[in-house]
C-alpha cells in the first residue's frame, strides 16, 4: 500500500522556505501549493508528476486483531486514579473485585486484573 509521508514532506518544505512572517493558514496554503507543483519524474525522464507523489512510500500494515472475549491489561493506566492510587496504601477495608476476587485499592473503579467495573 502506498502511503503519503507527510512528516518528511513538511520537514523538507520547512527547511527550504522561510516562514517567519506567515500565518498558520497562509503557511498551510503555501505547503499545499508546494505539494501540488510539478516536478520531474525520477522514473520517467521528461515526464512531470506532482511533488506529493515523490513522498509516497510503500508500506505493509498487518491487521490488528482484537479479541473481545479476553481482557489483558496493558499496565498503561495502573497509576491513574481510575485504577487506584499511584502510591502504596494500606488496605483498611479489604476491598476485593466482585468478579475475580483480586485485592483492590480503596478508590479503584475498575479491577486491574480482569477489568470489571466496581461499585
Amino acid at each position: 500500500m502506498e502511503v503519503f509521508d507527510g512528516k518528511k514532506a513538511a520537514q523538507e518544505y520547512m527547511s527550504k522556505h522561510t516562514l517567519a512572517f506567515s500565518t498558520p493558514e497562509l503557511t498551510l496554503m503555501r505547503f499545499a501549493f508546494w505539494l501540488g507543483d510539478s516536478v520531474p519524474d525520477p522514473n520517467n525522464k521528461g515526464e512531470g508528476i506532482p511533488r506529493m507523489m515523490t513522498f509516497m512510500t510503500e508500506q505493509d500494515f498487518e491487521p490488528v486483531l482484537i479479541d473481545d472475549e479476553k481482557y489483558e491489561p496493558s499496565g498503561a493506566v495502573l497509576s491513574s486514579a481510575t485504577y487506584g492510587n499511584a502510591y502504596k496504601e494500606e488496605k483498611t477495608d479489604g476491598k476485593f473485585c466482585s468478579e475475580c476476587g483480586a485485592s483492590l485499592s480503596a478508590t479503584a473503579k475498575f479491577c486491574p486484573e480482569c477489568g470489571a467495573m466496581q461499585e
